[in-house]
């Protein structure tokens, strides 16, 4: 599977953003496809993921409440969103669009990153 993503920019703090990613190839409904960050100088970390077949999604702690990641499968669209809402800086960073056998990772696959920058 290779992975697309897209959307990222600069924003100020309590902005909104929406990263898309378009996946190509054969998903497996038991796969999760999510998102990953990393902020400066610090390790990339789980944000969101979700069950491709359904029936699960996941967020981390720090997003949760303020991020919201979807998919549109129809048409073998095969897409992932994320729907960033009242950002803040510490949000800063490159995002990531992964698909892998767990729900937090590690993904099997990574895509390019997008970057994300939230000024205060």
């Amino acid at each position: 599977v290779q992975l697309q993503a897209s959307g990222g920019g600069l924003v100020q703090a309590g902005g909104s953003l929406r990263l898309s990613c378009v996946a190509s190839g054969r998903i497996f409904s038991s796969s999760f496809m999510g998102w990953f960050r990393q902020a400066p100088g610090k390790e990339r970390e789980f944000v969101a993921s979700l069950k491709w077949g359904g029936g699960g999604i996941y967020y981390s702690d720090s997003v949760k409440g303020r991020f919201t990641i979807s998919k549109d499968s129809a048409n073998a669209k095969n897409t992932v969103y994320l729907q960033m809402n009242n950002l803040n800086p510490e949000d800063t960073g490159v995002y990531y669009c992964a698909i892998g056998p767990y729900t937090r990772g590690p993904p099997k696959s990574w895509g390019q990153g997008t970057q994300v920058t939230v000024s205060s």
